[in-house]
């Protein structure tokens, strides 16, 4: 008896119902992690806010404005969160897309670098965020100030998460910039704003990408022309490797002079570049035998190059890291920052004091958006624009490093995230005119090849034109939504106000 049931058992049509049962365990398995993992990341970042609210409650005691300051630090880790989640995608992407980083790694290092900017090159005083957008003075109270802050951190906080959701790199400055320009006009009409310093901004729309795109098209014009195209590659690889290292190591030492020395002394531009100078020859005489050391027994190969260019990849990826977080920050914890000092002090036309536990709490945000809802953003900059390689991600960095300092020599309104995402592009676009340059080249040189359909010539294009719109798009109307949306939830927090008086 029991031998039948074994044998039964046994049976292969038994078995064959076995396999699917388990089939379909595993894909319901499968499925339930595949639910619960964003759904996971939600809760963190749940949590991560309700701590932040929590740290406020702890620090500011029984006050009067207590309840005020925890729903601002609630507000500005939401925002940290978001900038975590889409600005960071702009420093680590291409490192990524070029296999020069697994994306653990990435996140991991982003995380440190914007921490570590954020904590010791953050600064200690920000002008009032209002400043210069709106004139504090026309809020007529602290408490319209407070309302109007409130508003335009939230505002661009769903704003910036939004466009996360859709797969565009925004600005998160513009943001924060369309959000108390929103709320400035509810509180205080048109002629609280400053119409010029929104004329200048909206310049940088047109500036900052132009000018990362055409910086990266240079570079990388250089690298193919001085190392790539060259019969010994390796040997020109030995002369002009170190020297763009040097450069890229003298932009990130003026920039980071400026930001991560003002603390202790004030430097102007032409000490920063004298800084910068000393430092690129530094970097170019060590990085001379390095790559020598290096590039011994390569083959004469592109792939050989993309070696030689890996770690310094590393390197100006973690620098535009530690940059961002140095810079950036503020976007998060700025208004939280003006919000403490005028419910605490009442003072809100003046500059703005960053407390610790406020920069704490901007750096942890960063890093926990990035750790949860990075990946997606850095994905799309890194591989699905257009495809990268060491060589051309580097061109990437550089050309946000390089930008940045010549754009703020010259006084020119720029974007980070507009600039590294311009460079993408532009690192595309020069491979679809250098590849059809070369085609018309062996077009005159072999008479009688035939001309490529106009199916074959679009799918030939190397930048993804659908993100191309996507992110033009998110740009153009990244500071009027912000706007917008703050203005009408400024009306719901004076409604909200006005009711609990009347009440």
């Amino acid at each position: 008896m029991a031998n039948r049931d074994v044998n039964r058992d046994l049976n292969p049509s038994h078995l064959e119902t076995l396999d699917r049962d388990l089939g379909r365990l595993s894909t319901l398995e499968t499925a339930t992690a595949y639910v619960s993992r964003p759904m996971m990341g939600m809760g963190i970042a749940l949590l991560f806010i309700v701590f932040a609210g929590l740290i406020a409650a702890l620090v500011l005691g029984h006050s009067g404005s207590t309840f005020i300051v925890v729903v601002a630090a609630a507000f500005g880790a939401y925002m940290a969160l978001n900038i975590g989640a889409n600005d960071v995608a702009n420093n680590m992407g291409p490192a990524v897309g070029a296999n020069a980083l697994s994306m653990g790694l990435a996140i991991v290092i982003a995380a440190i670098f914007e921490s570590a900017g954020a904590l010791l090159a953050g600064g200690d005083v920000v002008s009032t965020i209002a400043k210069g957008i709106i004139a504090p003075e026309s809020m007529g109270t602290s408490s319209g100030f407070i309302s109007a802050m409130l508003a335009a951190l939230l505002a661009s906080a769903l704003w910036v998460n939004l466009a996360t959701w859709i797969g565009a790199p925004v600005s998160t400055t513009h943001s924060v910039v369309g959000g108390v320009m929103g709320a400035g006009i509810a509180a205080a009409g048109f002629g609280a704003v400053s119409w010029g310093q929104m004329s200048a901004i909206a310049a940088s729309w047109v500036i900052s990408p132009l000018l990362g795109g055409v910086v990266a098209a240079g570079f990388l014009w250089f690298i193919k022309s001085w190392i790539i195209y060259r019969d010994d590659k390796i040997a020109a690889a030995r002369v002009w490797v170190p020297v763009l290292v040097g450069i890229m190591a003298g932009a990130f030492s003026s920039y980071l002079a400026v930001k991560g020395l003002s603390k202790v002394v004030s430097i102007d531009p032409v000490m920063s570049l004298l800084i910068g100078l000393g430092v690129a020859v530094a970097a170019w005489l060590i990085m001379i035998p390095v790559v020598r050391r290096q590039s011994q027994g390569m083959e004469n190969r592109n792939k050989s190059l993309k070696v030689l260019f890996g770690i310094p990849l590393i390197v100006s990826a973690s620098l535009l890291s530690f940059a961002h977080g140095a810079n950036d920050v503020a976007n998060a914890v700025g208004p939280l920052a003006a919000i403490v000092q005028a419910s605490t002090t009442g003072d809100f036309t003046h500059d703005v004091s960053i407390p610790l536990w406020v920069m704490v709490i901007g750096a942890l945000g960063i890093s926990f958006g990035l750790f949860l809802f990075g990946p997606k953003l850095i994905r799309m900059v890194g591989n699905q624009i257009t495809k990268l390689n060491p060589m051309r991600a580097f061109c990437v960095a550089l050309s946000a490093a390089v930008t940045v300092i010549v754009a703020s020599w010259l006084g020119l309104p720029v974007s980070s995230t507009h600039i590294a995402v311009g460079g993408v592009f532009g690192v595309g676009f020069f491979r679809e005119w250098d590849a059809e340059r070369r085609m018309r080249k062996a077009k005159t040189e072999m008479a009688g090849l035939p001309d490529l359909a106009p199916e074959e010539r679009r799918r030939r294009k190397l930048v993804r034109r659908s993100h191309f719109l996507t992110i033009v798009a998110a740009w153009v109307i990244t500071v009027p939504a912000a706007a917008i949306l703050s203005a009408a939830i400024f009306m719901v927090i004076q409604g909200i106000g006005s009711g609990g008086v009347t009440g």
